[in-house]
């Protein structure tokens, strides 16, 4: 049974390599067109090639023959085959039974409906992360709270803003018992791409300038909940409690919205 449903995996593989090499032209991946091709899109050669690889190997691959490939060269030939996350996420399954290692996405245009969402939540504190929690876009609201736009664009990090500043951090009510479980629910995102730059830099650098943060990190909590509640103190109100969730908003560029309801208060 297993061995049957390996091979029915490598043919798929097999399958899904040489359709993507079929749906590209030469001039896609900056080799020229020439005048005489038999078949449609890449030859296997010129893909492998691009690829670093030995075309034997590589019409292996395509053939379905069960071969071991490496982290390192699935991403090299997704970059070959010009593969999108989606495709790119569908090729590990096949050739790993796992999906890969993510990127944090650092730079990513929100789209007009995202940023559509954000304005029509007027009143609730709201604001679109990426994986590595960089602050992409905001409401007025959640400016008001978080202060985002008074910020270099290099600075609109949630867990830099938490952790560095610490005017902000004081605003948090009982931040001593909210830091471990935002540092822990940042940690899955960061299992998420372990191996991304950006992501290694944030912790880097965080853990150069703030005690709190390298005594936390080091402890590998992954239990923080990505809801809750939240208590600020707030100039001319006091003290005013959140509840605060977060939802996806797109899965591929790993965009999630981070929105702010206040609690209602019982009346006396």
């Amino acid at each position: 049974m297993l061995g049957n449903r390996l091979n029915r995996t490598h043919s798929e593989l097999g399958d899904f390599l040489r359709h993507r090499r079929e749906s590209l032209s030469p001039l896609d991946v900056g080799l020229p067109a020439g005048k005489r091709r038999r078949t449609p899109g890449l030859r296997r050669e010129e893909v492998a090639a691009l690829a670093g690889v030995g075309i034997t190997w590589y019409t292996w691959l395509e053939q379905g023959r069960s071969i071991r490939v490496s982290t390192s060269f699935l991403d090299n030939l997704s970059r070959v085959l010009k593969m999108d996350e989606i495709e790119r996420r569908h090729l590990f399954l096949l050739a790993h039974q796992r999906p890969p290692a993510m990127t944090a996405q650092t730079e990513c245009q929100l789209s007009p409906m995202i940023r559509l969402l954000l304005d029509d939540l007027t009143l609730r504190p709201s604001y679109i992360l990426n994986l590595r929690w960089d602050v992409l876009g905001w409401n007025r609201a959640a400016d008001s709270l978080f202060g985002f736009t008074e910020r270099p664009e290099s600075e609109r990090n949630m867990l830099w803003m938490l952790f560095s500043d610490c005017q902000l951090n004081s605003k948090i009510v009982d931040w001593s018992a909210q830091a471990p479980q935002v540092l822990a629910s940042f940690r899955r995102d960061f299992a998420r791409a372990p191996e991304d730059e950006d992501m290694v830099n944030l912790v880097a650098m965080l853990s150069e300038i703030s005690g709190d943060f390298k005594t936390l990190w080091s402890q590998h909590d992954v239990h923080g909940r990505c809801e809750g509640q939240r208590t600020f103190q707030i100039a001319e109100e006091g003290e005013v409690t959140f509840n605060h969730t977060s939802f996806i908003v797109d899965e591929d560029k790993h965009l999630r919205l981070v929105f702010y309801a206040r609690m209602l208060q019982n009346a006396s």
